[in-house]
């Protein structure tokens, strides 16, 4: 078999063992790896709450992983959240998933809970548990360094053993296995850390295909003006975007109840590379290299991280903004929804916090002591702990990103319609709707928008089991990754099947949901965007949200996805017609 391994690494934590099985090659075919194997493998366990210990963690890498296709050395994390109850997965870069790949498996499918703190070793072919008690409580940096010299590590830290809700898994590299509380799953478990290590290589089954395939995505990348041209992502990072969504009047500010904050150019791009001599960064084997550390190795943040740290919660410190990025990567805290959480509570009490308080809060919210403790419920309950629902900026209990809806009516459609919630990169109209010259006007019309975001979800579905980076596609196509995927594993593959194999897994995953609880009813926008305008100026409005105008293209999309107006399926067998 090329491309895959068609392998399985099973570890039971509670018995302590570990074996391996066959994976079906229909299976791998049919979901290709990464978030769709992963989602598939979770069809006997997905109504399970997220902290039984029964309910899988699956660690999955792509068929394309350990080539050298552009973008590809990742892996996606699949489980149930804490923080929203969906089903939901991440991906991350770096070593951990190639050497995944070169320990001789597709997948590493987690269970159980072991009566002790351990740590999963996996090299080559062998796996063992070993005790993990001096780990415990220990930051990621602490954590990563007593393991050094048996691999690649993904651990987590203390706000994953003390179970916050939206605790990520951190790479040794600083990638994040981010959003949705993953870390607190794994942290149930008392798996403090993952380590693997392998090196068996991928079989290419068309080389020369393969090369040819690989140089026309390389072309693409140096052609895109958002990758390597002057919008500047592969110069400054995705902080790049900070002076556009000022530009565009939608970067969230004080808990979304404004679009502009005035003193944003402290933490845009040049300011990075100014402030703290930004050098280039990224994930391993990526030629992009869009994440930005210190000389010293400090990861600075990016867009989404700066812009809550900054514009959300009314701070214009960058160095606060970047001290906080820090603690939440050595916590293992996920900035999006710890920001966001912290901005819905400074709203709720009347006074957002300064620079110094944020550093508090984010030490007390990992350990759940003083107002940390509600703090770690994520916004959605510490709002209504709080008596105040409203201000949870949150879809299906995820908060919401840096994008203000307001602004960009595809972006609003997709955060509702997302499985995992409120989220833009399920189908990241950015592209669409925000990077295109002329400034597109067609951002504050919802017309077209529902098939535009099934499309793309099925697409971005398709790209997560791959297993690659939605930023190679500012400049490629799934034309040219089919061809890569064609070339690795001798199985024909077009830029149609790909999106076949995205709808299957989107619909999979937006079933299981609905046999959790889920209906129409959690896919709407919190009422400030229906009720309250943005910040207009400029020669630019941004009026509040059409609600009937919303709802009927929330319908339409329900009648493209072949679902009932309530969002549900009207074929209850639709999982067991599947692969």
């Amino acid at each position: 078999m090329n491309g895959w391994t068609g392998k399985i690494l099973k570890v039971d934590l509670t018995s302590g063992r570990a074996w391996r099985e066959d994976i079906p090659t229909e299976l791998l075919h049919a979901y290709l790896g990464g978030r769709g194997l992963g989602v598939r493998l979770l069809r006997d366990h997905y109504r399970l709450d997220p902290f039984d210990p029964a309910m899988p963690l699956v660690f999955a890498v792509g068929p394309l992983c350990g080539t050298t296709a552009p973008t590809a050395a990742r892996l996606t994390v699949v489980s149930r959240s804490p923080l929203t109850s969906t089903i939901y997965d991440c991906s991350a870069g770096g070593r951990f998933a190639w050497r995944l790949k070169g320990a001789g498996v597709d997948a590493l499918h987690v269970s159980g809970e072991s009566p002790r703190p351990v740590v999963l070793v996996v090299n080559g072919e062998s796996a063992e548990l070993i005790p993990a008690d001096s780990l415990w409580g220990k930051t990621i940096h602490e954590t990563v360094a007593a393991l050094a010299g048996k691999g690649s590590v993904a651990a987590i830290g203390p706000a994953g053993e003390n179970g916050v809700l939206f605790a990520n898994i951190m790479m040794g590299e600083g990638n994040s296995v981010g959003r949705g509380g993953l870390g607190a799953v794994m942290g149930k478990k008392r798996l403090k850390a993952v380590v693997v290590e392998g090196e068996r290589p991928v079989e290419i089954a068309d080389r020369q295909r393969f090369d040819h395939a690989r140089q026309d995505v390389m072309r693409l990348f140096r052609a895109s003006p958002v990758i390597f041209g002057e919008l500047g992502i592969a110069e400054y990072g995705t902080p790049a975007l900070v002076d556009l969504m000022r530009q565009r009047r939608m970067a969230p500010t004080e808990n979304f109840r404004k679009t502009v904050f005035a003193d944003s150019g402290n933490y845009a791009g040049p300011a990075l590379r100014r402030d703290f001599q930004a050098r280039k960064d990224g994930c391993y084997g990526c030629p992009i290299q869009c994440k930005k550390s210190t000389p010293q190795g400090e990861h600075l943040p990016e867009y989404e991280t700066v812009s809550h740290f900054g514009a959300l919660n009314g701070i214009s410190s960058l160095s606060a903004i970047v001290r906080a990025n820090t603690l939440c990567n050595e916590l293992g805290l996920d900035t999006i929804s710890a920001a966001a959480t912290i901005s819905a509570w400074g709203e709720a009490r009347g006074r957002f916090p300064d620079a110094a308080e944020v550093a508090t809060l984010l030490t007390d919210i990992a350990w759940r002591r003083g107002d940390g403790l509600l703090l770690s419920l994520g916004s959605r309950r510490a709002a209504a702990e709080l008596g105040r629902p409203e201000l949870s900026m949150s879809v299906k209990a995820l908060e919401l990103p840096a994008y203000d809806p307001r602004g960009a009516y595809g972006m609003a459609l997709a955060y509702c319609t997302s499985n995992r919630g409120g989220c833009h990169l399920r189908a990241y109209p950015i592209s669409h709707e925000i990077l295109r010259k002329p400034v597109p006007t067609d951002r504050f019309s919802f017309s077209g928008k529902a098939r535009i975001i099934k499309i793309a979800e099925d697409s971005n579905a398709a790209v997560d089991s791959l297993v690659a980076c939605k930023f190679s596609f500012f400049g490629a196509t799934l034309e040219e990754y089919a061809e890569l995927l064609s070339a690795t594993t001798r199985v024909e593959y077009t830029p149609q099947t790909l999106k076949e194999i995205g709808e299957r897994i989107c619909l999979t995953e937006r079933f299981y949901n609905c046999g959790n609880g889920f209906t129409a009813a959690e896919d709407r926008l919190p009422e400030r965007f229906h009720a309250e305008p943005g910040s207009s100026g400029e020669g630019i409005d941004i009026p509040p949200i059409d609600r009937a105008r919303f709802n009927e293209e929330l319908a339409k999309y329900y009648r493209i996805r072949g679902l009932t107006p309530e969002g549900t399926f009207a074929d209850a067998d639709f999982l067991e017609k599947q692969p």
